[in-house]
């Protein structure tokens, strides 16, 4: 079944589908009310977070820039079936969102509309981690302060790794892995980061031990094939992030193979750009997030290739942009870090 609203001049809807190991997950989407939308944005929420209430705001504000938005929570998460916040594999979550993200992409009025990935922090993993399933298909990915890599900072000791490997197929759900509140590190403004905690779809408990194994896997996955990154991307991070570490959103775009990339790091901004920064802050990077989907938007889905387009900005100065043939040779190591098709959001001619 599937439920619809209208919401601040955007239709909502909401239904869930079932994947191959037969558990419902919730998906939902954000149509612009009064237009066909231009493009497509698929959303990749981070761990223990979910589409409908966390990422609302993000929905409404990119369906009235005249976007199509569509999110899915993952297993475990949010209003979607399974233990919460089990990563039994994290392939599965890449593979669920494949499954939903390209049942939008096949119905008819959306075949030839642009196709874009928007993923924050483990969704930023998600993001990169479709491209990487598809190559060819998706026309660019947002990726805010994305987890690409485990900051050497905080990865544990390769023994206690090993240790804890040894017992997760024994103790894979148990709730042992120590870990400060995310939610006071990642969200600056209090009266938001209050509104979060009370958000009971959020996962606020220990990560469980598969899980916390599966992030690092994935992570040192991640970051052993940024080569083969091609894909148009933007990444923004806040400077004053302390849970996923701009210096590795930094090498991610030093090293992309990317032929379209830019990044622009916000002084003083936390983790949460837009959800836990005061107001001004998050009109700023939304406005900068609209501005780079609208150049790369439009009828034709695949932009030109041969050409390379290259900037690095700070909020507080201008992009430097580069523009010529991709530098030959070019490679790196990866340093940063359904069923149910009969009802699907329709994204109206």
């Amino acid at each position: 079944m599937t439920i619809k609203q209208m919401m601040d001049g955007v239709e909502y809807h909401e239904e869930y589908v079932t994947n191959p190991r037969g558990l419902q997950l919730f998906t939902c989407g954000w149509l612009p009310a009064n237009s066909s939308p231009k493009a497509l944005v698929f959303l990749c929420h981070g761990y223990g977070m979910e589409v409908s209430g966390f990422m609302k705001a993000c929905g409404i504000e990119l369906a009235t820039a005249g976007y199509g938005v569509f999110g899915i929570d993952y297993e475990g998460h949010g209003k979607s079936m399974g233990a919460r916040c089990y990563i039994q594999k994290f392939e599965h979550l890449v593979d669920d969102c494949d499954r939903f993200f390209k049942s939008i992409c096949d119905l008819e009025e959306c075949r030839e509309k642009s196709r874009f990935l928007y993923g924050e922090s483990m969704g930023g993993a998600v993001a990169l981690l479709l491209h990487r399933k598809d190559p060819t298909f998706w026309d660019g990915a947002v990726l805010v302060a994305p987890m690409c890599k485990i900051s050497e900072k905080v990865k544990p000791h390769p023994v206690v790794v090993t240790l804890l490997t040894q017992v997760e197929d024994i103790i894979p759900k148990w709730k042992i892995v120590p870990t400060k509140d995310v939610i006071d590190s990642a969200f600056k403004d209090p009266v938001k980061r209050e509104k979060i905690r009370k958000n009971k779809l959020i996962y606020q408990d220990k990560p469980r031990l598969k899980t916390a194994l599966e992030l690092l896997r994935t992570s040192m996955d991640v970051e052993d094939s940024l080569s083969q990154v091609s894909m148009a991307f933007f990444i923004l991070h806040g400077e004053a992030d302390t849970v996923t570490d701009p210096e590795v959103s930094r090498a991610l775009y030093e090293r992309a193979a990317s032929g379209d990339k830019t990044i622009k790091l916000y002084p003083g901004m936390w983790h949460g750009l837009t959800a836990g920064e005061p107001d001004d802050n998050v009109r700023l990077v939304f406005s900068d997030i609209v501005a780079w989907l609208n150049e790369r938007s439009g009828h034709h889905r695949h932009r030109r290739h041969g050409e390379i387009h290259s900037e690095m900005a700070r909020a507080d100065s201008s992009p430097v942009s580069v523009r010529g043939p991709p530098p030959p040779g070019h490679a790196g190591g990866f340093l940063c870090g359904l069923t149910g098709r009969g009802n699907h959001q329709q994204c109206r001619m």
